[in-house]
């Protein structure tokens, strides 16, 4: 799927967490593909260096926010500055997520617990809080919100990141139908393994890359940058009458 598929012409996208992996290569699709950009995340030296790549690239409006989302005050802050800058917000990916310890789940501890679900679940929660008002007020929009294929089935030795993600599947059904009939769609995306720094930090010293490539039926694990063409078309006209859904692009590995 190419980004080069969707014209996002005067549209204005929010991306949050977007400093590495698949929230950097959406930020660069939807560049690609017109809108303009803003976007968060930590890391100010590596929000900046892709600012201005993704600049030169594109030659698109794309602007950078230092951001921790487990303060709402800071995510209140960067979608204030989308509207400021560009007068709505239109497009909106909580995308911020981290993986958390590896080993069976009574080895993790609370300030494990508080740590993945203060960035999986609550930074989501407070992005919604955030974008809904500002898309109210221009009666539309569109919410991606990342979760997993470990939010549509179980997968042992990562149960907290497992169980943050089943929440934001969750979290994003409930939203889509208290928003259906306010011109705002709200779905997820569920990557299985991609080549991001996450999934080699996750599995560093307990499973080989390889081996988690060979067992996806399409013998490979993704790039970043197939998942942002799924999280563009979730927002695209395409999606029209697409909500509360979870797409999950993972290869084929949770196919019943």
């Amino acid at each position: 799927m190419s980004d080069l598929t969707f014209n996002f012409s005067g549209k204005t996208a929010l991306v949050m967490g977007a400093t590495a992996g698949i929230g950097q290569a959406t930020v660069e699709a939807f560049a690609r593909a017109g809108a303009n950009v803003v976007f968060a995340g930590l890391g100010g030296d590596a929000g900046r260096a892709i600012e201005r790549e993704v600049r030169h690239k594109t030659r698109a409006q794309v602007h950078f926010i230092e951001c921790d989302v487990r303060r709402q005050a800071e995510v209140e802050a960067a979608a204030g500055e989308v509207v400021e800058r560009f007068g709505s917000l239109d497009i909106a990916v909580n995308n911020a997520g981290i993986e958390g310890r590896f080993g069976p789940v009574q080895d993790a501890t609370a300030d494990d617990f508080e740590q993945i679900i203060g960035v999986n679940l609550r930074g989501v929660w407070h992005g919604l809080k955030a974008q809904i008002p500002r898309m109210l007020t221009g009666g539309r929009g569109a919410i991606v919100n990342t979760a997993s294929s470990a939010g549509v089935t179980g997968i042992a030795n990562v149960a907290l990141y497992t169980a943050s993600k089943h929440a934001v599947v969750g979290l994003t059904k409930a939203t889509a139908l208290e928003l259906a009939d306010s011109g705002i769609r709200v779905n997820a995306v569920a990557p299985g393994p991609v080549d991001t720094g996450l999934l080699h930090r996750m599995v560093a010293g307990h499973i080989d890359i390889s081996a988690i490539a060979a067992s996806v039926p399409m013998r490979r694990i993704s790039r970043p940058e197939e998942i942002a063409g799924a999280i563009l078309w979730l927002c695209s006209d395409a999606a029209s009458y697409v909500t509360g859904h979870t797409l999950v692009v993972d290869g084929g590995m949770t196919v019943p």
